[in-house]
């Protein structure tokens, strides 16, 4: 409860950052009483419309995919695993555009976007299914390199997609659909839906989190102790796949949050998952409010994209990390 304690009171900050800076800066009074306020004043309206939504879709679009992250490394039990790496966010990022492509509505852009992570993750599972069994059988304490390597292939194959879908888009909306896919939180006003699904993702995988830790030691041994392994195995599926797409339609494809998020909270903390679960969604909604403060405050009136960002500080981060814990890492 302490550590979950001081990541709420780390994302409020970020919350408190995000709402004071921007292109026009506003001390913590006048963000208390803007929030306070009736909302007829100037920086209620800039509070209320543009900074607070934002905050709060960055926020929700970083714990899904620090929770999508968690969920794949403890399946692969590989630190490397995550959304991005493993094709989810790009199968997701290529069913939204194909979406928007023909023209349909929110709804089914995010539909598109969850059966485009669905299928990636059918795609990787199933192609690499043999090794990876083998590789639980010999009770391997890193998931297989050749399913990481499919992840990687398929992540390109749906990068291909993507150039396609690009290349058959109309002029006024290539623009929009390049920047959303380096991360875009401009204008992120449907941040309800990724709230929603990440309360009920940590809802749905929580109480699991004892079974989790238990698959860590190897499938044969999770099948000795009374755990229902393929029925876990599902839905790790099912809520990354869902994670994944809410936060691609929400901010687009965003990279090392998935990734460095967990790790490091892993190598902090341990990897008991009834703590690592709810402090991955924390740090990583924090963690990106902050990065998108930093891209649209750097260089204002002129905003970034927040995928931008966050390779700029994941990669110094994680080679940190890699080099700091070698045999933990």
């Amino acid at each position: 409860m302490l550590i979950w304690l001081v990541l709420a009171v780390a994302a409020l900050a970020s919350f408190a950052l995000a709402l004071a800076s921007g292109s026009s800066h506003h001390s913590p009074l006048e963000v208390l009483r803007g929030l306070t306020s009736s909302g007829d004043s100037v920086a209620a309206e800039i509070l209320f419309k543009l900074r607070l939504p934002r905050a709060l879709a960055a926020f929700a679009a970083g714990g899904l995919l620090a929770l999508a992250g968690a969920l794949m490394q403890v399946l692969l039990r590989n630190p490397l695993a995550d959304p991005y790496v493993l094709g989810l966010s790009g199968g997701a990022a290529v069913g939204a555009l194909g979406a928007m492509l023909i023209g349909l509505d929110s709804l089914f852009v995010n539909l598109g976007a969850a059966m485009g992570a669905l299928v990636a993750v059918v795609l990787v599972f199933g192609l690499a299914r043999r090794d990876f069994a083998r590789q639980q059988l010999l009770g391997s304490l890193d998931a297989s390199p050749r399913l990481l390597l499919t992840g990687v292939i398929i992540a390109a194959g749906w990068s291909a997609i993507i150039t396609i879908i690009l290349t058959l888009a109309p002029e006024a909306k290539l623009r929009g659909m390049i920047f959303w896919l380096m991360g875009d939180l401009n204008g992120a006003e449907s941040w309800a839906p990724a709230l929603v699904t990440l309360a009920v993702c940590l809802a749905v995988i929580y109480p699991m989190a004892r079974d989790l830790n238990v698959l860590l030691r190897g499938e044969e041994f999770a099948h000795a102790l009374g755990v229902r392994v393929p029925v876990l195995r599902r839905t790790i599926y099912l809520v990354a796949s869902i994670a994944t797409a809410l936060a691609v339609t929400t901010a687009g494809t965003i990279g090392f949050v998935g990734l460095v998020v967990p790790h490091a909270l892993r190598l902090a903390l341990g990897n008991d998952q009834r703590v690592l679960l709810p402090a991955s969604a924390l740090a990583g909604g924090a963690l990106l409010v902050a990065a998108d403060t930093v891209a649209r405050s750097a260089l204002a009136p002129l905003q970034l994209p927040v995928g931008v960002i966050t390779a700029v500080f994941g990669v110094p981060a994680f080679m940190f990390l890699l080099m700091r814990n070698p045999r933990k890492t």
